[in-house]
């Protein structure tokens, strides 16, 4: 017998599904009274209960009956229960937590037998969909002005509040779950997570969520984009993705035809009916919202194949489900794309995802008590405020992934994850990047999770405690949709040869992938970049080890990643920074090589290979491959006779006695702003040389601009070094366009001002 999901599979595959529209909307028509809402059993309730429509399932339960019918009889293939704020959560506005349960089990009962009912009428069959509404808190965004950390909920109670709805509508017998209206993905997530540990108990059921897009910035009120969005609730393989809510027809496509292009689900869309007026009613006809979803500005919306499931939010009725059914009766439904292969896809506010061709990526390494004197302080002061600038700067560096560590044994870990995730979450300059939650106490790791709404990566589990422990973290982290970091560390202990790390790695990929279904994509590989340089012989091949472990893990695991934490690598050296950068932009280049991914580094602290000092860059190449014995001795020496004992060298200004062109490009690669405008100005002063100052951005500016291209393209120039060239190729254009446009403006006049010139 085929399953629920394989019989609307089958549907959506041949036809556009019809959903119905908005319960709200026929309830406000009826004009219903307090008593209507009270019905007998609660005249006596201490609060007033008009309002809560869903009330209406036990005290009009007839009423709630006709409407789901009048919406099946209109064309509805799928009608959702009216349990849109049956949650405890919201119920509790109404003093009416008690009934959450029941609520959604009777809402479930009625619309199970509307659908039967027409399904024996008409002969088709016809579906009952389990709302379940946002609730009125949220997990991203406090209350509190006054406290950005705050929240007046946690994940740990939507998820027993949602579990209890679930509950109900599952045993009220829904076919569909649909997670709705998400303002939040965090409260989604909650839902979710729901939803599969119910699983664990009942047969599963297809999930459908739907986001709810605020305005034309195209983000939620949590401020997530709409392929961030997918990306953070993907994790549970829902069978429809989509929309519904606060805009018309018109102003979703846009929105819907983005993530129909980042989602291998299914596509729902369910517009209210246009915008509301100035009495928050709505005008727009069933004639016109069927229109809108059928066409849309000469683009096809139902007829281009970008949607599965259609129907109305606020302001629609069975007229215009009617209309909607009709328009899309003989349109093609939308096909699926084939998964894209071999992509890691994470989300903060923003998608961020990590391909074949994507260069090395930084994971900031700075908002770590164990890593960084300056955070430490400021987190122990509980000044966690300004400890938020020290991730800004991390990110303002080219940090795409923020790293965050709150192990300390003065510290309550939990709570310190949990307050500096709350205040990343107010600050979308940093909430934009994907956090890795980075603890070796798992209570704090999944106290970052329930913190965040897009998708992160959980640094790190281990077979150190053996299989079971390792199987039972892996499962958990894949219920919060994260991906994972595994260490080469096993039962025996820290794997430090090649062969050690590869089958260490390989243990634990097959155990993911074949026990746990994690997807190979989400897994990344830490094999222990390990303290070289110590004087110790058995140490000199650590870099070597990891290099080559590497490589072999990238040709026989599919899918899988590589990472590290950097700063291990020089720890012999602590003090001397100009040693240790340049030992870490050494090996970077050849670990990249070998098929290295990410790593943890100090965004910004990164030197670009050819800069090394020479005799520097040969010294820490012997070292790294343990080519010469005396390595390390002769590196110290380095340090005593060069830049201050190994302490970086303030830069001069030699190269100011350059040419202007000279200087330009050597502002660009080395990312100085300090004499970009002057420069820039000299050159453009030359109109011999420049006649034009689009000729100067075409000339140095551009040859500067070129030459950083080349060396990232070559691994010798990491994201934070580009970021810093870009902010001075800005700056000089920027001097430029004042010129340009009165250039621009000199042109036109000389020709009457009769023909419009391209600008610049």
């Amino acid at each position: 017998q085929k399953s629920v999901e394989d019989e609307i599979e089958s549907i959506l595959q041949e036809r556009i599904m019809v959903l119905d529209g908005g319960m709200g909307t026929m309830i406000q028509q009826r004009a219903l009274s307090e008593e209507d809402f009270r019905g007998h059993e609660f005249k006596d309730h201490s609060r007033p209960l008009k309002g809560n429509n869903d009330l209406l399932s036990i005290t009009q339960p007839d009423i709630i009956c006709d409407i789901h019918k009048e919406y099946l009889l209109s064309g509805a293939d799928i009608i959702e229960t009216n349990t849109f704020s049956s949650t405890r959560v919201a119920q509790a506005d109404y003093g009416l937590e008690h009934l959450a349960y029941r609520l959604n089990r009777v809402s479930a009962q009625v619309a199970r037998k509307a659908a039967d009912d027409v399904t024996a009428q008409t002969g088709i069959r016809r579906y009952v969909a389990g709302a379940m509404g946002p609730t009125n808190r949220t997990l991203s965004v406090s209350p509190s002005v006054e406290r950005p950390d705050y929240r007046n909920i946690t994940f740990d109670e939507l998820v027993e509040a949602y579990k209890e709805q679930a509950k109900g509508l599952l045993d009220g017998g829904v076919d569909i779950l649909l997670v709705e209206t998400i303002f939040d993905t965090a409260n989604a997530k909650a839902a979710l997570f729901a939803l599969q540990m119910l699983f664990e108990e009942y047969a599963p059921r297809p999930i459908f969520v739907s986001g709810t897009i605020v305005d034309k910035s195209g983000r939620t009120l949590s401020g997530q984009t709409g392929e961030a969005f997918v990306i953070s609730v993907s994790h549970n393989e829902p069978l429809c993705i989509g929309l519904n809510c606060a805009l018309g027809a018109v102003e979703m496509r846009p929105f819907i035809e983005t993530i129909g292009k980042c989602t291998t689900a299914y596509i729902i869309c369910y517009p209210n009916a246009g915008l509301p007026n100035t009495f928050g009613g709505y005008d727009e006809t069933p004639e016109v919202t069927a229109k809108h979803i059928k066409i849309q500005n000469s683009l096809y919306f139902a007829l281009d194949g970008l949607v599965n499931i259609v129907g109305g939010c606020c302001g629609t009725t069975p007229a215009h489900i009617k209309e909607i059914a009709q328009a899309v009766k003989f349109c093609k439904p939308r096909v699926p794309p084939s998964p894209s292969q071999g992509y890691m896809l994470l989300s903060g506010l923003e998608p961020f995802r990590i391909g074949p061709y994507t260069n090395f990526v930084n994971i900031g390494e700075r908002c770590n008590v164990a890593g960084s004197r300056k955070f430490a302080k400021l987190i122990m002061a509980g000044n966690y405020e300004e400890a938020l600038s020290v991730a800004k700067l991390q990110v303002e560096m080219g940090a795409q992934i923020l790293d965050i560590n709150m192990d300390d044994g003065m510290l309550d870990g939990p709570a310190a994850m949990t307050r500096f995730c709350n205040l990343i979450s107010s600050e979308p300059d940093i909430a934009k990047v994907p956090l890795c939650i980075d603890s070796s106490n798992f209570s704090v790791i999944e106290a970052g999770l329930k913190c965040c709404q897009g998708k992160c990566i959980v640094n790190s589990i281990s077979l150190k405690e053996g299989e079971e422990d390792f199987l039972k973290k892996a499962r958990r982290i894949k219920l919060y949709g994260a991906a994972v970091v595994v260490m080469a560390f096993d039962e025996i202990g820290q794997a430090t040869e090649t062969e050690n790390k590869i089958a260490i790695c390989s243990r634990a990929y097959h155990l993911l992938v074949e026990k746990v279904h994690f997807n190979p994509n989400d897994i990344i590989f830490d094999p222990n970049i390990l303290t070289i340089g110590t004087g110790m012989e058995e140490h000199n091949l650590y870099a070597i080890n990891f290099i080559n472990a590497t490589k072999t893990i990238k040709e026989t695991l599919p899918g899988a990643r590589i990472s590290g934490g950097l700063s291990n690598l020089s720890f012999s050296f602590r003090g001397m920074d100009a040693i240790r950068e340049a030992m870490h932009g050494v090996f970077l280049y050849h670990a990249i090589k070998y098929g290295m991914d990410m790593g943890i580094v100090n965004a910004g602290n990164l030197p670009v290979y050819d800069d090394i000092h020479k005799e520097l860059l040969q010294l820490c190449e012997n070292l790294i491959w343990n080519k010469d014995p005396d390595a390390t001795e002769k590196l110290l020496q380095y340090a005593q006779n060069h830049a201050q004992g190994g302490k970086k060298v303030v830069q001069t200004d030699e190269w100011r006695k350059s040419s202007v062109e000279e200087r330009l490009e050597y502002a660009l690669i080395k990312g100085i702003e300090r004499y970009v405008t002057a420069d820039t100005e000299e050159a453009r002063l030359n109109q011999e040389k420049y006649p034009r100052p689009l000729n100067v951005i075409e000339g140095p500016l551009m040859n500067g601009m070129k030459i950083v291209g080349d060396l990232f393209g070559a691994g010798k120039m990491f994201l934070p070094q580009v970021i810093k060239s870009a902010r001075v190729m800005k700056k000089a254009v920027s001097h430029l366009i004042p010129y340009m446009e009165k250039e621009r403006e000199e042109r036109r006049a000389q020709r009457g001002g009769t023909e419009e010139e391209a600008r610049h």
